[in-house]
């Protein structure tokens, strides 16, 4: 008998189980409707139609029908992870090519291209990936429909049941997407199964996503009919966390903008804006810059809400409700969830590490409070934060902190900055003062 849990870790395969006329197996000829109230009891959660390879790839033990009907396997126990997910691959390219080889009873090939060329659009609107269609050749997406057994130990079923699967980045059939030939495929009603949704979804997967616990999301493994189509910010964040943000010609202008984040990282002092990072060395901004994040970076998302440097030299990214960490450019983990670190809350304004030896900490802020975090522990000291009055003179709603060399700290708002006295525990006289004049050398003028 073929192991589909081994034959998973060769391939890395998703199967898509949606379907709103679906046959299950498990409860006779029941209908799943698009808009269902969700089940009773775990029996009817288990057994409605879903993705039918294991959302996490690293569980060790169990085949995939085991792992799948196992009720603490997906949604619950302590190892609940993060909504989005990421296999781990990803394109090394942001341009791609897809093909369209063969297409559903029910539609002919310029319907079909349209559908495809908006699922490939929710995906490219918000990175700078982009998708070119060739009708000849080879294809780094290629998009087939088919019927049973079709060449890869993945067969179809007919109507219901498996309706397509695809296969991630940087494995032996990457970008390879297979729709079930017999299924009652639709555009834009919940009479059928709508080839838009399905078409998305396995989009993600070929880019390198895995599956969402986010209601709602596309990358869920749960079909809802919904329209018009529309990425979560769930999806987005997973995606972005692969590609970044779609960035535009118009690179920020440093003498005009206020930055997401800032911090001294290996001596050299960066700030972050919209998926860019200036880089200055010993006072002087260094040539190239600014340069996407990501080409230091490889898989933080495009913008970045906080960041600092710890003591060992790892690096820290907080976006939203997740944090990635780097040892120079290399990930050693994330995205991860802030609720790991204790945090009740999300989209962390600014993060400093503040203190001497022994007692420094690092300090998450946002609007009008702060937290201290213990790296030895790993978790905020208490989940009840502290107000901003602690750090006199320094306003409430702050954009972005860094430590410098000498030991000041610095609090950026808007286009100015204020420097922070250790030793008084105050601002220091003379402040604010602009960041384009003081570290981009900009004009007083443009301040006046």
């Amino acid at each position: 008998m073929f192991n589909f849990y081994i034959f998973f870790n060769i391939s890395i395969h998703f199967i898509y189980l949606y379907s709103t006329n679906t046959h299950n197996r498990n409860s006779g000829n029941k209908s799943v409707h698009p808009h269902s109230t969700l089940p009773k009891n775990d029996t009817e959660f288990w057994n409605r139609p879903r993705c039918g390879v294991p959302d996490y790839p690293s569980q060790k033990e169990g085949s995939v029908l085991n792992y799948l009907t196992h009720k603490g396997g997906l949604l619950g126990g302590r190892n609940r992870r993060k909504r989005f997910d990421l296999f781990g691959g990803r394109w090394d390219k942001t341009d791609l090519t897809y093909k369209i080889l063969r297409t559903p009873w029910q539609m002919n090939l310029e319907k079909v291209r349209h559908v495809l060329k908006e699922a490939l659009r929710v995906w490219s609107d918000v990175t700078p990936l982009t998708f070119t269609e060739v009708t000849s050749g080879r294809a780094d997406i290629m998009i087939d429909f088919n019927r049973y057994w079709h060449g890869d130990n993945l067969p179809f079923d007919g109507p219901g049941g498996i309706l397509a699967h695809a296969f991630f980045p940087r494995t032996y059939r990457e970008g390879d997407i297979h729709f079930d030939y017999d299924e009652s495929w639709t555009v834009g009603n919940s009479m059928g199964t709508d080839l838009l949704q399905v078409a998305a979804h396995e989009i993600g997967h070929v880019l390198g996503l895995q599956h969402s616990m986010a209601t709602g999301a596309v990358m869920s493994p749960f079909y809802t009919f919904s329209y018009p189509l529309k990425l979560s910010e769930d999806d987005k964040r997973g995606i972005q966390s692969l590609y970044g943000s779609k960035h535009t010609d118009d690179k920020p202008d440093a003498c005009q903008t206020d930055f997401d984040a800032v911090s001294m990282i290996r001596g050299e002092l960066f700030f972050f804006k919209s998926g860019y990072v200036w880089r200055i060395r010993d006072g002087k901004l260094q040539t190239g810059y600014p340069a996407l994040a990501s080409r230091h970076w490889r898989g933080i998302p495009g913008d970045i809400d906080a960041a600092f440097e710890d003591k060992s030299g790892n690096i820290w990214f907080f976006q939203g409700q997740s944090y990635w960490v780097f040892d120079a450019e290399r990930q050693i983990t994330g995205p991860d969830s802030v609720r790991r670190l204790g945090l009740t809350v999300n989209d962390i304004q600014a993060a400093l590490m503040w203190g001497e030896d022994k007692a420094q900490k690092i300090y998450f802020f946002k609007k009008g409070s702060y937290w201290q975090f213990n790296l030895k522990e790993n978790r905020v000291d208490s989940v009840h934060p502290w107000s901003m009055r602690d750090w006199r003179g320094i306003p409430d709603d702050i954009d972005a902190a860094f430590l410098d060399r000498f030991g000041f700290a610095h609090f950026l708002r808007g286009k100015q900055y204020w420097k922070f006295d250790p030793v008084e525990v105050r601002v220091l006289e003379g402040y604010p003062r602009y960041i384009g004049m003081d570290f981009f050398g900009c004009s007083a003028a443009l301040y006046r």
